[in-house]
């Protein structure tokens, strides 16, 4: 795992410095350029409220804080914040009175966000270094936490969860848009260490992924947009012979971009010890 975690540590460090337009012709930012002329997997959020395009280094695969039910004042964490751009947008919705925690394991993130964040003299967004499965955040203390396409690039996804429950406020909630499968990918492509960082293999099973949502203790789990992300031929070559490509596409719909709430109960019934040890 900590090779794994090296690997994409070191990805998102190149991705940092490289330009908007370069990571959103590629798998998550992954290098893997297209020569199509669309996104990937990324959403638009040029009509977004808090939208910032200096923040925005096209590495998404949803819009969760449009589904975050953020209200004035709420502490607002978003794992995985990279540059900034969804916790701007969490700003927007949080307003003067919120709070915005941006976390993120990368320092050459860290760096670019804070730089964005005092291009624009906020002073209720902060960004911490540290990693989303020990997250250097208090027990219970975030209204909502939000994620967009980074869970899928953390080994243990168990422990994530647990510690996003640990993290919310009783009664909190998360949006999360991640990757996920809906069939087997290539064996090869887990071998690829480049395509991982870029979200595809690092990816589970959708059924996989939502009962490790119901394992850590979540209820009212809703899944609030679910897409296809169809790889053009040119990507695909990269890491498939010709007659791979041709089955591969004979099974459309692999591989999807989901956008998924749950809440924390306003109270735990569940007789566990305290949130953060090892049972939870």
């Amino acid at each position: 795992m900590t090779t794994i975690k090296e690997t994409v540590k070191q990805k998102y460090s190149e991705i940092a410095l490289q330009s908007r337009e370069t990571n959103q012709a590629s798998c998550c930012g992954s290098g893997c350029c297209s020569t199509d002329v669309y996104n990937i997997m990324t959403d638009d959020y040029n009509d977004v409220k808090g939208y910032n395009s200096d923040a925005d280094l096209g590495l998404g695969c949803g819009l969760p804080v449009q589904y975050a039910h953020i209200q004035k004042g709420d502490v607002v964490i978003d794992l995985g914040s990279g540059a900034g751009n969804d916790c701007f947008v969490a700003r927007a919705e949080t307003g003067d009175a919120g709070k915005v925690i941006g976390i993120d394991f990368t320092p050459a993130m860290i760096v670019k966000a804070r730089q964005n964040a005092e291009k624009l003299c906020y002073n209720n967004i902060e960004f911490r270094l540290g990693d989303v499965e020990d997250m250097p955040v208090t027990s219970n203390y975030a209204n909502v936490i939000v994620s967009n396409c980074v869970l899928n690039l953390v080994p243990n996804k168990h422990r994530v969860f647990s510690e996003i429950f640990r993290v919310l406020k009783p009664g909190g909630h998360f949006s999360i848009s991640d990757i996920v499968l809906t069939g087997n990918l290539p064996p090869k492509w887990k071998e690829v260490a480049e395509l991982y960082a870029g979200c595809v293999t690092g990816a589970i099973l959708k059924d996989d992924y939502l009962g490790i949502i119901n394992e850590a203790g979540f209820t009212n789990m809703t899944l609030q947009k679910e897409k296809d992300i169809l790889l053009p031929d040119d990507v695909l070559a990269n890491y498939l012979s010709a007659d791979e490509i041709a089955v591969y596409k004979k099974d459309t719909g692999r591989i999807k971009s989901i956008t998924v709430y749950a809440e924390k109960p306003a109270k735990d019934d569940r007789n566990c010890c305290e949130p953060g040890s090892k049972c939870c």
